[in-house]
């Protein structure tokens, strides 16, 4: 069977949860090319993306055994991962509550209420929210702490404060919106697309920095020149969302100039990796990370589906499936290729497997390829790891 967006979620996608789901039913957080699982602690991270993924998948699939596999995730998630406070701890062994897994923990949430609202309570997602507000937001400025601790000590000297937990809290509070209708989503949305017009956005270049300093003001330092081109294309595809959803609509003028500083600087122009986003590059544009993770790959790709660009899309698509998803008979992918195709990464981490699901339905919902009403076979099987 052709390596493509169908065979991903008819072939790939059930051996894959066959081999990762553990008998007491997490996700292992990864594999290696031979298919051995890594036997770490579990994170909230890995659980919450996979029940949101496989949710996501579901709505468009209607395959019935995705909505079982996300069950039984969010099972072992809510026992093992949630804190008395309604938060969500980072691993089984580590105790620190981080803005990053809370704002996928929403997602995951939101979503599988909406399909099974018997399997999610409203006061998980209302508490999970009432802990954001209370514990992991700056009252001065409404933006997020990196995590917990920084919300009882504050931002120190030398602290920085990532794009990244705010980018991931409006894409869950977008989806929330969708899944709820509920505006008070909408709302907190705009907020976050404040914060980032105001505190990461260059208004020189319209990238998003990756890095402010601990007040929130630009840094000099590499981490605060650092722009990721996957980053430009996720922030653009969630403006467009926000603006659809009927945010402000000067959103996507935002959105257009992110798109415009990675299409300028960020691509890689010739050989077996034309067209793929190079991991970062500096404040103006020169490369800095020559390499190509999979992720920015998948997120170019569902803002080009998302945005009315077939053929990037289908070629993005060539790319992934081809080149990062060449694991013979083993249900697994590479996390880094370089500029020819080699694997610098081997291993699949399995919170990966989120960004290649939004980009498999982002291409079905622009009828670039067909994922839905797929025919029903065997159940998926739990597989006990060691």
């Amino acid at each position: 069977m052709t390596r493509d967006a169908l065979w991903f979620v008819v072939d790939f996608l059930p051996r894959w949860l066959d081999r990762a789901t553990t008998a007491d039913g997490a996700v292992v957080e990864a594999m290696s090319l031979e298919a051995e699982t890594d036997t770490s602690a579990a994170t909230t991270l890995t659980q919450a993306r996979t029940i949101f993924a496989l949710t996501h998948l579901y709505l468009v699939t209607k395959d019935a055994r995705l909505l079982e596999a996300a069950r039984g995730i969010y099972c072992f998630m809510d026992l093992a991962l949630r804190d008395a406070t309604g938060g969500y701890r980072l691993s089984t062994e580590n105790a620190l509550q981080r803005s990053y897994d809370q704002s996928f923990a929403l997602l995951a949430l939101t979503t599988l209420r909406r399909v099974d609202p018997d399997a999610v309570p409203a006061s998980r997602i209302t508490d999970l929210w009432r802990f954001i507000e209370e514990e992991l937001t700056e009252p001065a400025t409404g933006a997020l702490w990196d995590d917990d601790t920084m919300g009882v000590d504050g931002a120190g000297v030398g602290a920085m404060r990532a794009q990244n937990p705010h980018m991931h809290m409006l894409e869950a509070a977008l989806q929330a919106f969708e899944m709820t209708g509920d505006a008070v989503w909408l709302d907190r949305a705009t907020h976050l697309v404040q914060l980032a017009k105001q505190h990461f956005v260059d208004p020189d270049t319209g990238a998003v920095r990756e890095f402010v300093g601990p007040g929130l003001a630009p840094l000099t330092t590499p981490e605060g020149l650092r722009r990721e081109p996957g980053h430009q294309y996720e922030w653009a595809w969630l403006l467009h969302r926000f603006a659809d959803f009927g945010g402000d609509p000067m959103a996507r003028v935002m959105a257009d100039r992110m798109i415009a500083f990675v299409e300028a600087h960020g691509l890689r122009r010739d050989g077996p990796m034309i067209g793929a986003p190079f991991d970062a590059v500096d404040e103006a544009g020169r490369v800095t990370e020559a390499t190509h993770l999979l992720w920015p790959l998948t997120e170019a790709g569902k803002f080009h589906a998302a945005t009315g660009a077939p053929e990037r899309t289908r070629a993005i698509g060539k790319l992934i499936f081809e080149r990062y998803f060449a694991g013979g008979s083993n249900p697994v992918w590479s996390n880094r290729l370089d500029g020819d195709g080699r694997i610098l990464g081997p291993t699949a981490l399995s919170r990966l497997i989120y960004h290649v699901a939004l980009f498999v339905t982002e291409g079905a919902r622009a009828g670039l390829w067909p994922i839905d009403d797929l025919p029903q076979t065997k159940t998926f099987q739990k597989e006990t790891t060691t």
